[in-house]
């Protein structure tokens, strides 16, 4: 099905735009998916909450970075098209439409879905200040005088005071203001010269309010007789006390706005002489990037809006009207409310031991009985924050080498690791400063390990590093072993219950040698003769992947069995994706799962008929990397740090690793084959390139995400019962 002659295969141009979707249009696909689970009503309303909540810090990212880099192409002329043919101002015109579109079902979605049931259904209703009662009014008019007021800054402008800095993401309040004193012109300075804001013969000045960061956006109102909730929000509370902030003048009108920035770092690597101090500069700059979003309150007075479209430097395409509260991530707080308990998702068991290494278990001896594989977070990632915690104060530790790229805020593995430098092991850790939006925190903790003695590297010139690799020398009875962690996943322990993501430990040689190698690499550019099991990106990593897809191209046109399934985050490289087109075109079964962008098309006669792409949007986010080959009956299966993106080929450092114990192996296909059989989260790409639910006539219902908890569960009791039997040594810390 599908297949073609072999003499075909040079009259198909595989790189021809019409086989591709563009990147940034997929992704807004991706948040669509997102959406679509605010809006559906068989979720419970607080897991909608913070759904909607999610699409909309979603958004603000993709603008910062991926819109801003977009614009800045723009702005430079560049003319080169995308894979699917598109320059930069064309997917720019065409992202800030399907934006508006996007935008509005957002808001669609609030106040004509969830406001409404919101109220009916549990009785919380978020109130504008013309509908506080008596009481209210007076407890809000109190909060605002004892903590409100004091934290505000009124900024007006005149020919003594510029507009302004608007800081990037703050939510404002801009305002109109006329003198109180009649007959008297107030100047309104813009820039370097003073203009005035006509109002008939008078003048107008402009005012802004930043509303307070450390302020909850949501104030929770007094209890009333009819029972019920009932929130005010904290810029509904300042947008009416404004003139308690300009006593010598009449508020004219006053509407909040926010302003989104470039926030993508442009840092010249090669010419920094110290990168953090330079990542520490350019951080500064972040807050005030170019404008690339200017977000208002629907049915903003005009002379308002003319004055913060010329003073902020935005584009009128680029000026989003707002019907209901700016910046919808505030949500995320409203689903943390106490009392609506039965509103949010319990179907989900915590994270569960994993059954070989069960509590207080020495993680050494269990690596040494087995390769042991973890699934988060269905298993918890307690094991590996042990790992490190117990290799910190075990004497026979003699090094411990990390790389890290996104740690938690009180990360426990961070703690351990300056204790073990404190306790005089050797400690290597590659801090990626780079690490988009964390930079800030990986400069904190970079310093914190220098301090306690650590060696740290702040990533390498040109490269991300996105590895995520352990490795613990340990001297034993019969030699040094090296003991080795790969995950698909950050070591960060709070995300780690959030993020499905596989983890596997080992201290087979091959893997202690490989690890080492990278290490050494890392830290010292010295590369071995050869390598045993791991694969690296940038230096080989897409050349394994191409290779591995070739050769199940030529298992189907020897007639053998070849089968390709594929979980990744994203799907965006040309040179994999124009091979899995002729491996489909050949006649190999390809099944993709791939929670966010995928520029690939399925369903193109003689092109891509044999490939399925899934996507699964469901109570965790899907992370893991895991590829399955069936190899002609030999099967083999892989995890990395990497998806199928050009940055991860070819501008990071990545590692693959394969699951060569037969039962680990089989468990990751089972983690594959699962989510190929979701038929409550997952939505499938069509020919036309947008998704849908899957249909599930005639089909057993499937939550594959369920599935896994409920699994966790059931091999956490059967350890439990088992070990009850056994004897387990204590941990004892030493050192």
């Amino acid at each position: 099905m599908g297949s073609i002659m072999a003499g075909e295969k040079s009259r198909i141009d595989y790189s021809d735009p019409k086989y591709y979707i563009n990147r940034e249009l997929s992704w807004l696909q991706f948040n669509q998916r997102v959406l679509s689970e605010a809006r559906r009503r068989d979720n419970r309303l607080f897991e909608r909450l913070k759904f909607l909540s999610i699409t909309s810090s979603n958004l603000d990212e993709f603008f910062m970075v991926r819109v801003a880099s977009l614009k800045d192409m723009v702005s430079a002329g560049y003319r080169k098209r995308d894979i699917a043919g598109m320059t930069a101002g064309e997917q720019l015109e065409a992202v800030l439409a399907a934006t508006r579109d996007f935008v509005d079902m957002q808001y669609l979605t609030y106040n004509r879905s969830l406001l409404p049931a919101l109220a009916s259904e549990v009785g919380l209703e978020i109130v504008p200040y013309e509908r506080l009662t008596p009481e209210e009014e007076e407890a809000v008019s109190g909060y605002y005088e004892e903590e409100v007021y004091p934290t505000l800054t009124p900024m007006a402008v005149d020919s003594s005071r510029p507009f302004p800095l608007i800081r990037n993401k703050t939510l404002n309040i801009g305002a109109l203001l006329r003198r109180k004193s009649a007959g008297r012109s107030i100047l309104f300075r813009a820039g370097r010269g003073k203009k005035k804001i006509a109002e008939g013969d008078e003048a107008l000045d402009f005012a802004v309010v930043q509303v307070p960061s450390g302020l909850p956006r949501i104030r929770v109102l007094p209890s009333s007789p009819e029972g019920g909730t009932r929130i005010i929000l904290l810029e509904e509370i300042i947008r009416h006390n404004m003139p308690t902030l300009f006593l010598n003048y009449d508020v004219v009108c006053c509407y909040p706005f926010r302003l989104m920035r470039n926030a993508d770092l442009s840092i010249d690597e090669d010419e920094a002489e110290d990168l953090l101090k330079e990542i520490e500069k350019q951080l500064k700059r972040r807050q005030w990037g170019e404008a690339i979003r200017l977000e208002v309150e629907d049915g903003m007075d005009d002379r308002l809006l003319a004055t913060l479209e010329r003073e902020l430097a935005v584009q009128p395409n680029e000026i989003f009207r707002i019907d209901g509260p700016l910046d919808l991530t505030f949500l995320m707080k409203m689903y943390g409310l106490p009392g609506f308990d039965g509103q949010r998702e319990h179907r989900y068991a915590p994270p569960q031991e994993v059954p070989e290494i069960p509590a207080g278990a020495d993680v050494f001896e269990a690596i040494r009985r087995q390769d042991i594989f973890m699934h988060h977070p269905y298993e918890s990632f307690q094991p590996v924050v042990n790992f490190v915690a117990q290799a910190a104060v075990d004497p026979a530790v003699l090094a411990i080498k990390q790389t890290l790229y996104r740690v938690s805020g009180n990360s426990p593995i961070i703690m351990a690791l300056a204790r073990a430098a404190e306790n005089g092991k050797q400690v290597m850790v590659l801090v990626e400063l780079k690490a988009r939006f964390d930079e800030e925190h990986n400069i904190g903790w970079a310093k914190t390990l220098e301090k306690a003695g650590c060696h740290v590297i702040y990533g390498l010139v040109g490269l991300k590093t996105h590895s995520k690799i352990t490795l613990v020398v340990r001297r034993e009875e019969d030699g040094i072993r090296r003991y080795v962690h790969l995950a698909t996943g950050n070591y960060n322990d709070s995300t780690a219950k959030l993020y499905t993501d596989v983890g596997l430990f080992t201290c087979k040689e091959p893997y202690g040698e490989d690890a080492t190698a990278v290490f050494n690499m890392l830290s010292g550019y010295s590369e071995p003769r050869r390598w045993n099991r791991l694969s690296m990106a940038p230096l080989w990593l897409k050349d394994r992947f191409l290779y591995l897809i070739g050769r199940e191209r030529d298992h189907a046109r020897a007639g053998e069995p070849a089968h390709i399934i594929a979980k990744m985050n994203s799907l965006c490289d040309p040179a994999v994706m124009e091979a899995l087109y002729e491996a489909s075109a050949a006649g190999v079964k390809i099944e993709l799962i791939v929670r966010g962008i995928c520029c690939l098309r399925v369903g193109i006669p003689g092109v891509s008929e044999n490939i399925t792409v899934r996507s699964i949007v469901g109570n965790y986010l899907e992370h893991s990397r895991i590829f399955y080959f069936e190899n002609g009956g030999r099967s083999e299966v892989y995890a990395a740090s990497a998806d199928w993106m050009p940055r991860n080929l070819d501008r990071r450092v990545e590692l693959m690793f394969p699951l060569e114990d037969e039962a680990i192996r089989e468990k990751a296909y089972a983690i594959l084959c699962r989510q190929i059989m979701d038929t409550e989260q997952a939505q499938v790409m069509t020919d036309e390139g947008v998704y849908e639910r899957v249909d599930r006539r005639g089909r057993k219902s499937c939550n594959s995400q369920l599935e896994f908890s409920a699994e966790a569960v059931a091999a956490a009791q059967h350890a439990a019962a088992v070990n009850t039997r056994i004897f387990v040594p204590e941990m004892r810390p030493n050192g």
